[in-house]
């Protein structure tokens, strides 16, 4: 009986074990098994809307179907303004159906992207949920909350409690929102890393596949770690020594998939993904605070935040000091441990002979701190695809587990 009881918690610990499953939804691929909502799903694509939509943790997505999204494209806005409107259609909070018909109160009022843009006036930004008669949900903007806009017409996709995707029955009226605004542009991150002193990273990147892992990545999100041109100037000739896979791997290791403002590293110190961690080639390193200054560091070298390039949600970029150098692509220069002293009665007995000039040869160059781990006969480590499937070792660990509890 022990035995069983044993199996049991080695099963449980495995299943503890588990690699986690991601919480990122992907708003354009939910809406897209939909065509009722092609029109809506288009513009939330074109507006660079989905980008935002995607980087938050707890939304509901308020849809509407092609017919209604006919009557809003009939007044002509700006995509500046249409952005805004479909923001306002965005609550910062989960409500499925039930939560909807369970309201305390029968009312409640949720901030929306449009809201947390800054752009809305007053409270344009927010709306009303109201639990009306006959089991019916009205949905309107804050600016006109004593008129119904729309009603809840059903639940289309839940993952509780991160998204909610419901339909409405018709767009919000807002003229807050519908007023003239400016396009919404997308991040150019060649002209941001190459706006002060990040040039000789941006012409690396260029001259790699990592540039479109980098560029890939913005939309949703990054952080860039951006060598200065001097640092990166001396380290080039070891750059080059290193084979194409190595080259791409160093470079996606310069930045983490999540935007990060400096504040926001100064509070989240610890170990972090980087674009190039893939499966078991882990590729991580560790946010440090030091003072007023942020570190980042590696099992080889820590490197200093010194100055911020660019800072504007989704991306952000940041100068170091020095190029950061991970143990999956170079050796660490540990100094050899110093073999013992002799005892006191060996040193008298042991003397040294005198050194010639017969005897003496030349030192061996000493490896750097970054010489590449086994230069570029193709190391394992330095052979980094991008978008490897993750490995899902822990299921191997359960069936294991599982086999030996049948046998007890």
């Amino acid at each position: 009986m022990q035995l069983h009881y044993a199996a049991a918690a080695l099963l449980s610990l495995a299943l503890l074990l588990l690699p986690s499953t991601t919480n990122a939804q992907y708003i354009t691929r939910i809406l897209a098994k939909y065509p009722e909502f092609s029109t809506f799903n288009h513009y939330l694509t074109d507006t660079l809307l989905a980008p935002e939509i995607n980087r938050r943790k707890t939304i509901t997505v308020c849809a509407v179907d092609n017919a209604a999204m006919d009557s809003l494209l009939s007044k002509q806005l700006t995509s500046g303004a249409i952005k805004n409107v479909l923001s306002l259609h965005v609550l910062l909070d989960y409500f499925d159906a039930k939560k909807l018909h369970q309201i305390t109160n029968g009312t409640a009022l949720a901030a929306t992207i449009f809201q947390s843009s800054g752009t809305a006036p007053g409270s344009s930004g927010f709306v009303q949920i109201t639990n009306l008669k006959g089991g019916k949900v009205g949905l309107s903007p804050q600016d006109d909350a004593n008129t119904t806009a729309a009603t809840f017409v059903k639940s289309v996709e839940a993952a509780p409690y991160n998204l909610s995707v419901i339909q409405i029955s018709a767009v919000f009226p807002s003229p807050a929102a519908e007023a003239p605004a400016p396009a919404p542009t997308e991040v150019n991150l060649t002209a941001a890393l190459s706006a002060r002193g990040c040039k000789s990273f941006a012409g690396a990147l260029a001259a790699t596949a990592a540039e479109e892992t980098f560029k890939s990545n913005v939309e949703s999100g990054l952080s860039v770690f951006c060598p200065g041109d001097g640092a990166l100037k001396s380290f080039m000739p070891k750059f080059n020594n290193l084979t194409a896979d190595g080259k791409q791997s160093l470079l996606e290791y310069h930045a983490m998939p999540v935007y990060e403002s400096l504040s926001g590293l100064r509070s989240s110190n610890g170990a972090a993904n980087t674009l190039a961690t893939d499966g078991a080639k882990r590729f991580s390193l560790t946010v440090q605070n030091d003072g007023n200054d942020v570190t980042i560091k590696t099992p080889i070298v820590t490197a200093k935040i010194v100055s911020t390039v660019f800072d504007k949600e989704p991306l952000s970029i940041f100068q170091l000091d020095k190029v950061l150098l991970p143990s999956e692509l170079f050796k660490s220069n540990l100094a050899p441990t110093p073999a013992p002293s002799p005892a006191p009665e060996e040193a008298n007995h042991a003397k040294a002979p005198k050194a010639s000039s017969r005897d003496y040869s030349p030192p061996a160059p000493a490896g750097p701190a970054d010489s590449p781990a086994d230069g570029p006969d193709g190391d394992e480590a330095d052979q980094h695809s991008n978008g490897g499937a993750p490995r899902f070792v822990g299921f191997g660990v359960i069936f294991s587990l599982w086999f030996a509890l049948l046998q007890l």
